[in-house]
């Protein structure tokens, strides 16, 4: 096995499997369909393994594929830090920044941040990926983590960019059905509509009130792992919900929905998280900085 690799090699394997078609990396990389099929032979021969699959209409990645790819996107990664660091030219953010968040959150607040990013920085590439969990950031190789919830761990560095909170609300027609509930304890005899999502404790609500926490169990006949489908459950009078404040706000105000209990609430701040290592990259700084602007814009109001 030749185990001397080339570091183009693994950038244009990078781009092929981002596009799943040779003729777009190609594009992409300013070079040849040839040039790129001569590229990904050599590091096949060099790792002596398939890499891609490849029919008339596609390319997709092999299960070996996905693990040089991790390993790729690291190496690259790390010589694209290591150029900021020494370069005269380190305050240009170039390379991919790796961003994660959860699935309802990310897709309707972080991904429109996202979109943008490259407009500001052309020489910057960013992989956004959605989950419902919560994501080790540094093990699974992400630069940044656009989270909701204060439980941060020490070793990582965390960057407010709202505040925000939950909140428990129902329609009026679920209210107007079973009654409105006046105390925490009264939660138990509703339906209530469990999610399991990231950092959310399955059937526990912990809520916030002058007088300090209380928390209350609760359950119900629906429950989900997608806070989207909680709330239109919510919305449709199947049950009371608690979620953030930026998700439902636009269905207080036209009445589908209304808050309950008032005087409780969860903190559930939106940070940006990421690794020590990571604390001087200019990729990773040019993207907190523009998700700060962004959300400082249209979260902070709510």
């Amino acid at each position: 096995m030749n185990n001397q690799l080339s570091n183009d090699d693994l950038r244009v394997f990078t781009r092929v499997a981002a596009r799943s078609s040779f003729a777009e990396a190609a594009a992409e990389l300013g070079v040849s369909v040839a040039y790129v099929s001569k590229r990904i032979k050599a590091l096949e021969n060099a790792l002596n393994t398939q890499l891609l699959h490849r029919t008339t209409r596609r390319v997709s990645v092999t299960e070996q594929g996905e693990k040089v790819l991790r390993w790729a996107e690291r190496i690259l990664d790390d010589l694209d830090q290591l150029f900021q660091e020494v370069a005269d030219t380190r305050h240009l953010p170039r390379g991919q920044l790796r961003i994660s968040s959860s699935f309802g959150f990310g897709r309707q607040q972080v991904a429109p941040a996202v979109s943008v990013l490259t407009d500001r920085y052309p020489e910057l590439s960013v992989r956004f990926e959605v989950f419902d969990r919560l994501v080790d950031v540094a093990g699974e190789g992400f630069d940044i983590d656009v989270r909701i919830g204060d439980d941060i761990a020490p070793h990582l560095i965390a960057r407010k960019l709202a505040d925000n909170h939950r909140i428990l609300c129902a329609s009026p027609d679920y209210l107007a059905r079973r009654g409105e509930p006046h105390t925490l304890a009264e939660l138990s005899e509703h339906e209530c509509l469990v999610i399991k999502e990231r950092d959310h404790p399955y059937g526990v609500w912990r809520l916030q009130s002058d007088t300090g926490e209380k928390s209350v169990r609760v359950k119900g006949s629906l429950s989900s792992n997608h806070g989207e489908i909680a709330v239109q459950w919510a919305s449709e009078g199947r049950g009371i919900v608690l979620r953030s404040h930026w998700d439902v706000s636009p269905l207080l105000a036209s009445g589908q929905l209304r808050r309950i209990l008032p005087e409780y609430y969860q903190t559930a701040n939106i940070w940006a998280v990421y690794p020590q290592r990571l604390a001087h990259s200019a990729k990773v700084r040019a993207g907190v900085e523009h998700l700060v602007e962004w959300f400082s814009a249209r979260l902070s109001a709510l």
